[in-house]
This record gives C-alpha cells, sequence and structure tokens, in this order.
C-alpha cells in the first residue's frame, strides 16, 4: 500500500494530527478535467470531486432544485394511508393534536404541520413533553389527556416510532394515530394508522437522509393532492413558503446535506429571506442578524436559541415561535428564548468546566475509547451540548450524564465518525446496562443508573476501545487546496457558497494558507482569538479561531507569534458596517519546514 501524502509536510499539526490532501491522485485528475471541461474553477472541481459529486452531474448539483430532486411521497411505506387520514380529519374538521419532539426538529415539524392544518381552517393542538419530567417521545398520561381535551387525530412528528405503549393508550379511547418520524427502530412498530418513516426496516425509498421536517413536508405534499382532489373548490396551501420550516430543522437535526436535503436548505433560506415567518423574523433580530441568514446561522445562532427552551425552559416555545402569526406574540418568544439562550449559555460554561476536568482526569495516557462523564451538579437539557463539546476535546465518542438525587442518569452522546454510537447503546440497551436508550450513529441518548456506570464503561470499552484507537491512530485533517490571503477573497467565497450548502455529508471545503505570518493577534469575546493573518506577498486577511485562547492552538499562537506558518480553516464571510468581506476561520495550524 503507497504512504499517504502528508499536505504542506504536514505530520502533527498544533491539533497533533497530520494533514493529508483530500484527493488521492485519480482524483486531482478529475477536478482537473471538470475545470478544463466546464466553467467551473478548479479550486471549486476539487471540491466538489472531493464530496464524490460526479463529474456529469457537477453543474447540476450547483444548482440544486425540488423540481429535479423531490421524490415521490408514495414511494415511502404506508405514506397513502397517511394522507388519506389527514386530509379526512380536514374533510371532517377533526380536532388535531400533535406531539412533537422539544428540539428544533420537533419544533419545526409541529409548526409546519400547524400551518398546514390552520390553513384548511382545522383546529391543531401542539404538544411538545418536558425534557426533565416525561423526557422523549410519546407517554400514556400525555395521549390520554390530549384525547380528554377533544383530540380525535393524533400526529406524532420527530417521535413515535417506537412509542408502541403511548398509542395503544390512544387506541383504546378510539383515536387513530398517526406516526411521522425519522429515527431508527426498535422492535415492533406501534399499532398506528399509518408510521411514515424512511428509516423503517421495510421502506425501499432510500430516503433515511431526511429528517422529521422532510418527512412531515413530504406528507403534506402528497396530503395537499389528495385534497385537491376531494376539495377542488378550496385554495391549496402553498408549502414552497414553508420550506423555511423544514431547511431550519435539517440545518439543525445535522442530517447529510444531500440529495432532496441540499434542495430544502437553498429553497429554504430563500423563504427565510423574505420574511414570511413572524417567529424566525423576530429571532433573527434578537439574535442582531443583520445579513441574510445562511446555514450557520440556522446551525448555530437560530437553532440554539429555539433549543433553549425544550433544554431549560418552556419546550413548547420553539414550536410556539415558529407557528404563530402574531407579530407581537413572536416578539414576546423571541426575546424570551434569547434570555433562555444566555442562561443556557452560562450553565453550560460552568459545566463544561467540571466536564473538560473530569475528562481530562481520564485521559491520562491513551484514556478510555469511549469518554463517559456525569455529575448530581449537570442539568439534564445540557448535557448533550457537553457531550458534543467534549467529544471534540477528546477526539474519540463521548457521554455526558446528570444524576438525578434518586441516582438515575440522562445522558446524551456525540459520536466520532466510525463508530456506530446508536447501534452501541441499543447493544447496552439489550444487556441491561441501561435503562433505555436509542439514536442513530452520531448522536444518542440513554438512562442509567449510578450503581451500573462502572459497567457501562467496561461494556463500552470492550465493545468500540479498539475501533477508536484504529480511528484515532488514522485521524488526519483533509485539505481541499491551499490558497493565500491575497486569493481568499469575495469571489473565491461566492463559489463556495454556490457548492453549499454545507454540514453533515457535504463538509464545508478546508483550506490552507501556506507560509503566512501573525501580524496581529488578540482576545475577543468568550476565549475567541481574532488574528491578522499575511502573506508572503504582502497580502492580508482576518482570520478567527473560536474557542481557542486556552487551547493547544491559542498556545502555538502565542509561541509561533512572527514566524512562517501554515493555518488551516474554511472561508466564511464577515459583515461590519454594511460591508462583506472575507474571513478566514482558523482550525488548525502546524510549523512550515
Amino acid at each position: 500500500m503507497a504512504e499517504k501524502r502528508n499536505f504542506l509536510g504536514v505530520r502533527q499539526s498544533a491539533n497533533g494530527i497530520a494533514w493529508r490532501p483530500r484527493l488521492d491522485e485519480r482524483g486531482e485528475r478529475q477536478a482537473l478535467a471538470l475545470a478544463q471541461t466546464t466553467a467551473i474553477s478548479e479550486t471549486i472541481a476539487r471540491v466538489l470531486i472531493g464530496r464524490s459529486v460526479p463529474s456529469e452531474k457537477a453543474e447540476s448539483f450547483l444548482h440544486p432544485t425540488l423540481r429535479d430532486l423531490l421524490p415521490d411521497p408514495s414511494s415511502l411505506t404506508d405514506m397513502d394511508k397517511a394522507a388519506d387520514r389527514l386530509a379526512d380529519a380536514v374533510l371532517r374538521k377533526e380536532p388535531v393534536a400533535i406531539f412533537g419532539d422539544y428540539d428544533v426538529d420537533g419544533a419545526s415539524s409541529s409548526a409546519l404541520m400547524h400551518r398546514f392544518l390552520r390553513h384548511y381552517g382545522v383546529s391543531s393542538e401542539i404538544y411538545i413533553p418536558d425534557r426533565v419530567f416525561e423526557g422523549y417521545g410519546p407517554n400514556p398520561a400525555a395521549m390520554r389527556a390530549l384525547v380528554e381535551r377533544g383530540a380525535k387525530l393524533i400526529v406524532t412528528v420527530d417521535c413515535g416510532t417506537n412509542s408502541q405503549e403511548s398509542i395503544a393508550a390512544a387506541n383504546e379511547l378510539g383515536v387513530d394515530v398517526v406516526v411521522l418520524d425519522h429515527h431508527q427502530v426498535s422492535g415492533a412498530l406501534p399499532a398506528a394508522v399509518a408510521v411514515v418513516n424512511p428509516n423503517r426496516h421495510d421502506d425501499l425509498s432510500g430516503q433515511g437522509h431526511l429528517c422529521a421536517a422532510g418527512v412531515v413536508f413530504l406528507t403534506l405534499v402528497r396530503t395537499r393532492r389528495v385534497l385537491a382532489e376531494r376539495l377542488p373548490y378550496v385554495e391549496p396551501v402553498n408549502l414552497m413558503q414553508m420550506l423555511d420550516l423544514v431547511a431550519l430543522a435539517t440545518v439543525c437535526d445535522v442530517v447529510p446535506l444531500l440529495g432532496v436535503n441540499r434542495a430544502f436548505v437553498r429553497r429554504g433560506l430563500d423563504v427565510i429571506a423574505g420574511g414570511a415567518n413572524l417567529g424566525l423574523a423576530a429571532l433573527g433580530r434578537v439574535s442582531r442578524l443583520s445579513e441574510r441568514v445562511n446555514a450557520y446561522h440556522l446551525g448555530f445562532l437560530l437553532g440554539p436559541r429555539i433549543n433553549a427552551g425544550g433544554r431549560i425552559g418552556d419546550a413548547a416555545l420553539g414550536s410556539r415561535l415558529l407557528a404563530t402569526e402574531d407579530a407581537g406574540e413572536a416578539d414576546r418568544i423571541a426575546f424570551t428564548l434569547e434570555g433562555l439562550n444566555k442562561e443556557r449559555q452560562e450553565l453550560e460554561a460552568v459545566m463544561l468546566a467540571e466536564a473538560r476536568a473530569e475528562a481530562d482526569a481520564e485521559l491520562m495516557g491513551e484514556g478510555p475509547g469511549v469518554l463517559v462523564t456525569g455529575s448530581e451538579r449537570w442539568h439534564p437539557g445540557v448535557v448533550g451540548l457537553l457531550a458534543s463539546r467534549l467529544k471534540d476535546h477528546a477526539r474519540r465518542p463521548a457521554f455526558a450524564i446528570a444524576f438525578n438525587p434518586q441516582g438515575i442518569g440522562t445522558g446524551s452522546g456525540r459520536s466520532i465518525s466510525g463508530i456506530d454510537l446508536g447501534g452501541l447503546v441499543r447493544r447496552a440497551v439489550e444487556t441491561g446496562l441501561l435503562e433505555k436508550g436509542g439514536g442513530h450513529a452520531m448522536a444518542a441518548g440513554i438512562t442509567v443508573r449510578r450503581e451500573k456506570l462502572g459497567d457501562l464503561r467496561a461494556f463500552f470499552e470492550a465493545e468500540a476501545a479498539a475501533a477508536v484507537k484504529k480511528i484515532r491512530a488514522e485521524e488526519a485533517l483533509l485539505i481541499d487546496a491551499a490558497v493565500s490571503a491575497e486569493g481568499a477573497n469575495l469571489a473565491l467565497l461566492d463559489e463556495i457558497e454556490q457548492a453549499g450548502p454545507y454540514g453533515s455529508g457535504h463538509p464545508s471545503p478546508t483550506f490552507a494558507l501556506p507560509r503566512h505570518r501573525i501580524a496581529d493577534m488578540r482576545v475577543v469575546g468568550a476565549n475567541h482569538v481574532q488574528l491578522q493573518l499575511s502573506s508572503q506577498g504582502g497580502g492580508r486577511i482576518k482570520a478567527m479561531a473560536f474557542r481557542a485562547a486556552d487551547s493547544e492552538l491559542g498556545q502555538f499562537f502565542r509561541t509561533h507569534m512572527g514566524r512562517p506558518l501554515h493555518f488551516a480553516g474554511s472561508l466564511s464571510a464577515n459583515y461590519w458596517n454594511g460591508a462583506r468581506r472575507a474571513e478566514f476561520r482558523v482550525s488548525d495550524a502546524a510549523l512550515s519546514e
């Protein structure tokens, strides 16, 4: 086997990893051929080939459309049953209860269904369970309460696939349930009228990459067609104007930005720019967004604020914000979510300091393959954020668990590429080490008793340590291309954005700035490092290294000020006083030979 090449000769960077070119020699030739036979620049050709976009589809990939990419909704198992039952509810004007999850995908899915039904004059109630007291998904008591309040149909969104007992409780009271979900299946499907889930074992649609809001959207596309036949004199709902919610959920639920998901996000961002959703517009104002919203804003500014309600406040705030048509209510909810998000950030900072200290003690030497941390002082609504931070810090799968006074822990895990965390958790449930648990490859939730924590750590070590060690040994930062401060400009940024949106399954391009020097450095905001980088040719570019001041990377900057260094990161837009300019986001650095 040929020895792997190092990009710019970097064998060990400031972050302790090698840099390698994303493209092998064959990929280099394909990228060059694509650039020579189309109007696509060589840099963007490298980006596309590096993400396995076929050369013959490259130009259409840059211009994704729903017309070309939207699948036939009926290709999903049970879709026609679900659409027919929803159409019946519209025709009969039956009160509908929408049972959603407490994250952004659940809030978006709930609001999407509510807006659809409202257009047709159907009364609907959104119910979001309390994260701490009810946990994820339908519970029998809540289902009975919804029936007592008059629901004739219950639609679960972003949950329900594994809620056999809760759906049976609704059925016993004579109320139908339609499940619209995307989570992996554990055990038998519930006795619902329809379970539309592209990840159920007998679904052959190939749409398992959809988030719940994507599944809901396809369901509403099919239901709209049924209603057009059965109510030909009623103006159909404009579903295209609801793609802002689908885009928001697609980005925030970190599903692969491939196929129709790219079209959802591209078209949805256009809808957001038009200000169609009063709630999103209000949230943008409290977030001090002064530019056109992009996928980064959805994932890192708007999404966390919507999630803040489900983490430490009223879990239903997000769905109410996204569903409202009252500008005053939108402003009030957005203001409340902004406050909750600040409170969440303060909680997270304290908890993260404790978690990092515990993690560093665990990581002495080689450390465990899967990092498991826990505390009675942690808030269960924030453990998912902790797990994500710990995963990045330790570069291995990580769990953070909040224990209550009775010793029951609510935990969340985040994984690295190549380790199926959902499968690992399901096996732990089967062995009796967890009270319950589930998830997908990159994220999972668990409930565990404190007395079983040692056995759980041993199980994870036996099941995953060898694989994690192998992945870490081969870990490298993949570089798409080298650019200079002069070349990292708005023209290149526009081309990069045309090949987006970026996210899970379609990573943002990573560029290297070879032999640049730090002309200026200062710590700003919450532990961020602001840099001015200068090239050998005299060009300059502003750069940011987020949350790096106290990290190995920040120490590397301080130690090597003024020396020629290689910098790796991504190109983004910075807006200041109405002006737009290119900015480099540094993720790693290395000494130049």
